[in-house]
């Protein structure tokens, strides 16, 4: 799932990072952007926003759960795993900390706080509780994300973060005991992902961009919108949201860590996919990349309003033209709330100036 901030969901600061994004660098003196980073975030946005747009319309048709499943096995993996890879350089310094506390913790309390008063109206529950503990919707990621920065020392000293990760992933999906407090089992099993980013150089995307590899995606996409396609009767989504233990979702306890590992396996091979046909030279949207945390953050309140105004009522909408439709408008809202215009409007809650918040001194000792 972000800037000037520590997120992968918006610009990131390659210059003063190890994480140096492939071709990245500076040119007189200023920051050069990869502008494959920047497609790739922009296009993961739209397939997040597009996988929301779906779900009303997942009763009924086979072939939108189908494309809802084949996307969800992939689209948050891929935002995590370059979340992890632009997380090498944390070292929890002053500087960064600082970072950490304006891109993800106060960004998290705003939209936390205005989800929950505008799905006191959208979801007809006057009475929800405003509580920073339990992520509503969307926040989800920047809790998870602030939790995965913090240990991010951690797996880069251990002599296998990826198995150990894994390990931490598996067990997760044992323990039904975890409460909702910041979506804690959510965040254990999609630790493996941002894990194998901070494993991740330079070379290795270098590596998936080969001419061959974008080749070879097409019949491995294929084949996997098929086999989704297959899975929509057999198959529960919710193994996909990572959200559950296996006893929650009705399966016996052996199946958690089993479903780790081969829907780890399987998404790394869509993300892997997913990003050989990203484009690498700059297209007409790469600058939007640098605003996709406002397009993530923003867009919930769009969905939430289809649902409670009944955008999805009309039987046309539930027919091909009307599924066409409603992706188009996903589309089309999503790129709009990552334009410059909304992020002056929105810059307040999403990329605040704290300077006064903090100590001069924790600046100069950085």
């Amino acid at each position: 799932m972000s800037h000037t901030h520590p997120t992968a969901v918006g610009p990131h600061r390659p210059p003063s990072d190890p994480a140096q994004s492939p071709g990245g660098g500076r040119v007189g003196g200023e920051v050069r952007r990869d502008a494959f980073f920047d497609n790739a975030k922009f296009l993961a946005i739209v397939l997040v926003a597009t996988g929301h747009a779906w779900e009303p319309l997942r009763d009924g048709s086979r072939a939108v759960s189908a494309l809802y499943m084949f996307v969800y096995a992939f689209h948050m993996p891929a935002f995590i795993v370059i979340s992890g890879y632009f997380s090498r350089g944390f070292d929890a310094g002053p500087e960064r900390i600082k970072r950490l506390v304006t891109g993800l913790v106060i960004p998290y309390v705003v939209f936390e706080t205005a989800y929950t008063f505008y799905t006191r109206w959208t979801d007809q529950v006057p009475d929800r509780p405003v509580t920073l503990l339990e992520p509503l919707y969307l926040t989800w990621f920047l809790a998870a994300l602030f939790i995965w920065r913090l240990t991010t020392p951690i797996w880069l000293s251990v002599r296998r973060p990826l198995p150990l990760a894994l390990g931490v992933a598996m067990l997760a999906t044992l323990t039904p005991s975890i409460g909702d407090d910041l979506d804690l089992q959510r965040t254990l099993q999609f630790l493996p992902y941002f894990v194998l980013g901070l494993c991740l150089k330079p070379s290795h995307f270098e590596l998936v961009r080969r001419p061959a590899v974008r080749v070879l995606a097409v019949p491995v996409l294929a084949c996997a919108l098929g086999l989704a396609y297959w899975a929509v009767p057999r198959m529960s989504t919710g193994w996909f949201y990572h959200r559950e233990s296996a006893r929650a979702l009705g399966a016996p306890e052996w199946y958690g860590p089993v479903m780790t590992l081969v829907l780890f396996g399987c998404s790394l091979l869509l993300v892997v996919c997913f990003l050989a046909w990203v484009p690498r030279r700059r297209m007409w949207f790469t600058a939007l990349g640098a605003g996709t945390l406002y397009g993530y953050l923003l867009h919930g309140f769009v969905a939430q309003a289809a649902n409670h105004w009944g955008w999805y009522d009309p039987a046309w909408v539930h027919r091909p033209l009307g599924e066409i439709t409603v992706t188009v408008v996903a589309t089309t809202v999503v790129t709009l709330l990552c334009t410059p215009p909304v992020r002056r409007v929105f810059r307040l809650a999403v990329e605040p100036r704290t300077e006064w918040a903090f100590r001069r001194e924790a600046k100069a000792v950085a």
